[in-house]
């Protein structure tokens, strides 16, 4: 019977010491997922950071070469073609 108790004890020990183990990565698994959840937030915030200085850039070399630069100046033109063409179709639709 001692052979068996000890078999038993040895078990529930175990068993004991898995359950504390389980606990302990259940809850660096929560902290794990929290850290995710906060990179996700971040890393979302700083790409709507960098659309709107991708425009601010845009725009910037715009005004840039209006006022004379020579370096974006075919870019420039590009651009006030379109948006004259985009104002000639506005026009064409009014006067339908």
């Amino acid at each position: 019977m001692s052979v068996i108790a000890e078999i038993i004890d040895t078990l529930e020990n175990k068993i004991e010491k898995l359950f504390t183990r389980m606990a302990s990565l259940e809850k660096i698994n929560q902290d794990l997922k929290t850290e995710l959840t906060n990179t996700t937030t971040i890393i979302h915030n700083q790409s709507r950071e960098i659309d709107a200085l991708k425009k601010e850039y845009e725009a910037l070399k715009i005004a840039n070469s209006l006022l004379g630069s020579e370096e974006n100046k075919r870019d420039t033109k590009l651009k006030i073609n379109s948006l004259i063409r985009e104002i000639d179709y506005c026009i064409a639709q009014l006067s339908d």
